[in-house]
């Protein structure tokens, strides 16, 4: 994951800080709370809803299943269009690989489409390393880039400012990486909008190569996919004369027809729109252009092997799942640590990276395990079920093991839990009301159950069944 990232505090630390922060947590839930309506109104009008999302599910389910054969036919079909396709094992290889192909045009500077693929692998920093500045053209991260700050968010990156804080962000950096801002500049979201449409338009017409990722590629044909509302994308697509995309290896799709279920199912569950704006689609290199397609693996293949976490994979990036979750709206997306915050990235990220760190082995518990985000994925990934997954997964602490160990022992046979129970109605009246020692830990945050004076197996005996 990229340099920005790495060193950050565990999910409980960082959560903790973010909650005390009442304009991020304004700023939040009015923003969530307006997509999750936009979204309910749009998905309400489809009366095939459920039937789209298990045909979702399938395709992706399919496609992970057989993915080296897709993959094989993606790179047959580029190659045969025009394109050249490379092959990124990790992060530090894809960063070689793109700064290679930019270095060998000569060009010191490159346009982005935003791209969570290249948020992941660190790109940006990769390539200032080697002399080259990237400009990022979506709205939102042109916002983060300006702020120097990191992204929040999937679908909106900046969602955690609210438009007072942009207008300072605009007034204050954008001269030094280009056009400045109007000084007479208003927070107005037309205003703000027109102050980055000037401000990239010379990005545009100059630069001479412009770095993608992908929402979808269709092995059938070759072609890339990139749906977007603001029509950068479209800018950086066609107008350079180097277009590299940098693109992660679970994004296929097996032919045109499977495209058409995510063109309903994305634009409805990200944007709470009937359609994207912009859908731009390239099938190799276009007519004056040149095409490199970087396919990434980058920890894909480790969770390809994982029977329950690899339905992580079938992401679709729509951001559905941050827009209700009770614990994104209080904590953020910097809590993460990671370009994919929410309950997608508590899943994605520690299998990405490994459970190496403090923070990725506090990701799968960031998580109440309410359901919501599970009930509103387009794709129908069991979050929650892979959350406790990966819990169990993880290192714990020797007396937790040797709680589950005992407990797994005493639930193991009915008579040594009917001992237990009677055991502890005995001694009730030394339990107390706060555990002891790292045992307290738990009782921290509940308060531990009144021990009966008699088991309910015991009264149930007594009482020849519950007959009166």
């Amino acid at each position: 994951m990229t340099a920005a990232f790495l060193g950050m505090p565990a999910f409980p630390a960082g959560s903790a800080r973010a909650v005390r922060d009442s304009q991020l947590r304004h700023n939040l839930r009015k923003a969530t709370g307006t997509i999750r309506g936009k979204r309910a109104a749009v998905v309400g009008e489809v009366p095939d809803w459920a039937e789209l999302r298990a045909a979702g599910k399938a395709i992706k389910d399919h496609t992970l299943r057989h993915l080296d054969t897709y993959l094989l036919r993606m790179e047959e079909a580029v190659t045969r269009a025009g394109g050249q396709v490379h092959w990124a094992e990790d992060a530090a290889e894809a960063n070689r690989i793109v700064a290679r192909l930019v270095e060998a045009t000569g060009e010191t500077e490159v346009v982005k489409v935003k791209s969570m693929a290249t948020q992941e692998i660190g790109l940006n920093e990769a390539l200032a390393a080697r002399g080259i500045t990237a400009y990022e053209t979506d709205l939102a991260e042109l916002i983060v880039q300006l702020g120097d700050d990191l992204p929040s968010h999937i679908l909106v990156p900046a969602i955690h400012r609210n438009r007072a804080e942009i207008r300072e962000i605009f007034l204050s950096t954008m001269a030094r990486w280009g056009r400045p801002a109007p000084a007479d500049l208003t927070d107005e979201p037309r205003a703000l909008a027109e102050a980055a449409r000037l401000h990239l338009r010379e990005r545009f017409l100059s630069s001479k190569v412009a770095i993608s990722g992908a929402n979808f590629m269709v092995a059938e044909t070759g072609t890339l996919v990139v749906l977007e509302s603001e029509g950068n994308g479209r800018m950086c697509l066609t107008l350079p004369e180097t277009l590299i995309s940098v693109v992660g290896i679970e994004k296929l799709v097996p032919s045109w027809r499977d495209l058409e279920v995510f063109l309903q199912l994305l634009p409805r569950s990200s944007t709470g729109e009937r359609m994207n704006p912009y859908t731009s689609t390239w099938t190799g290199a276009a007519e004056g252009q040149t095409f490199h397609l970087v396919l990434l693996d980058n920890g894909r293949s480790r969770v390809l092997a994982d029977e329950i976490g690899r339905q992580a994979l079938r992401c679709i990036r729509c951001s559905a799942c941050l827009n209700v979750c009770p614990v994104y709206e209080r904590a953020g997306g910097h809590a993460y640590g990671s370009v994919y915050p929410g309950p997608i990235g508590a899943i994605l990220t520690p299998q990405l990276r490994g459970m190496g760190s403090e923070l990725d082995r506090s990701l799968p518990y960031a998580s109440t395990l309410c359901g919501a985000c599970y009930d509103a994925c387009p794709v129908a990934i069991d979050i929650p079920e892979v959350l406790v997954h990966l819990r169990a997964e993880a290192p714990h602490p020797p007396a937790e093991r040797a709680g589950m160990r005992a407990a797994g022992w005493v639930l193991d046979r009915p008579i040594r839990l009917a001992k237990a129970q009677r055991l502890a109605s005995r001694l009730r009246g030394l339990v107390p009301r706060r555990l002891p020692g790292p045992l307290g830990a738990w009782t921290n945050t509940r308060d531990l159950p009144d021990i009966p004076a008699e088991s309910f197996r015991d009264w149930w005996a007594r009482t020849g069944g519950g007959r009166r």
